[in-house]
């Protein structure tokens, strides 16, 4: 289970920071109109938040 939950976090974390390059391309874009469809701003909060909760739980049983 320990194992587990810090491979939750470290593929969470990598989550996260893709998901804020992707957003800082977008908001450096040269075409305006080229907006995309993915919700980078809200993947990176979901992506830290489920990071932060496994580190916690990994951290609790021991780690």
């Amino acid at each position: 289970m320990q194992v587990s939950m810090l491979t939750v976090s470290l593929g969470a974390a990598a989550l996260f920071g893709i998901a804020e390059i992707a957003n800082w391309r977008r908001n450096n874009r040269r075409d305006v109109d080229k907006v995309g469809f993915m919700p980078w701003r809200g993947i990176a909060l979901w992506s830290a938040a489920a990071a932060l909760l496994s580190v916690a739980l990994w951290l609790h049983q021991g780690g």
